[in-house]
């Protein structure tokens, strides 16, 4: 039994479909049917039911797919135990936000390509909820106060931001001194987010409302710009606007507690070393006082 074969049937199962399965592992759709087709015939049994709207188990194929899974990811360990210290193969698939992942986090994905040539490395940059089971990813890069969750979460540093406004803000609508008085203006948010802010060694927890969201820290620091209102942005967007006075802090004796980076991945007892290796060297990056700017 072909081991890609098993590979291929798990990611349609997980993607709903041939196409969406093909793009995951970069090969065509003509390929992925073929590989379907072989491990039925090899198995004697229906595992997908294929409609137009995409593939759904088959009752064996439910009970096929665990298994296939469970044997795909020993191999993924067992060939990570033989292969040389250091060597790595095989495609990782990373999301990372958009607002600051380009430029935060691209080099070093870049220079783990570098120093392993045989890997390879898709990035998915969005400041969208990716949800890595479903879609198929690897790992995930997030930014900001973890929530709680069934992924496998490590800390590789520290991120500090701040509430900013710009003057005309400020001259209109005056400035908040405190973090009750946040509710009294505009918020610019990516959401229903909460706000938490540092009161002498506290941390209170503010609702702030607006009218301007966005899921994008770069078109929240442009609105703030424009004077709609505070945003609470990651000091690497802010710092260029605040050199040049197109953005004022506002509150800093209540400045928000350091955020974090993180490196998500789902549940499972082996972590890939491609994904430890990930790991380790945006530690090395943004851990041990270089803590990151945005």
């Amino acid at each position: 039994m072909d081991i890609e074969d098993l590979r291929t049937f798990v990611e349609v199962a997980d993607a709903g479909g041939v196409t969406a399965a093909a793009l995951r592992l970069g090969i065509s759709k003509s390929m992925v049917s073929r590989r379907l087709v072989r491990l039925e015939a090899e198995l004697g049994v229906q595992l997908l039911a294929r409609t137009t709207r995409g593939a759904s188990l088959t009752e064996a194929g439910t009970t096929f797919r665990d298994h296939a899974a469970r044997v795909c990811a020993e191999i993924d360990v067992a060939r990570e135990t033989i292969l040389p210290a250091g060597d790595l193969r095989g495609r990782l698939r990373v999301t990372a936000p958009l607002s600051f992942g380009p430029t935060h986090f691209a080099p070093v994905l870049a220079d783990m390509a570098r120093r392993h040539p045989q890997i390879q490395i898709q990035t998915c940059y969005t400041d969208r909820f990716v949800d890595l089971v479903t879609e198929g990813y690897d790992c995930a890069i997030r930014v900001g106060y973890l929530q709680d969750s069934n992924l496998v979460a490590r800390r590789v540093g520290p991120i500090y931001g701040k509430l900013v406004a710009s003057p005309d803000y400020i001259r209109e609508h005056g400035c908040p001194e405190k973090p009750e008085d946040i509710a009294a203006h505009q918020a610019l948010t990516q959401g229903t987010e909460a706000w938490q802010l540092m009161d002498g060694d506290g941390i209170v927890t503010v609702y702030p409302r607006g009218r301007f969201k966005a899921d994008n820290a770069i078109a929240l620091a442009a609105a703030a710009v424009a004077g709609l209102g505070i945003a609470w942005l990651p000091d690497g967007i802010t710092d260029p606007y605040v050199s040049s006075g197109a953005l004022v802090p506002v509150m800093p004796r209540h400045p928000p507690p350091p955020a974090g980076i993180y490196v998500i991945r789902p549940p499972g007892q082996h972590p890939a070393r491609k994904v430890r290796v990930l790991t380790e060297m945006l530690v090395a990056c943004f851990d041990q006082g270089h803590a990151a700017q945005g």
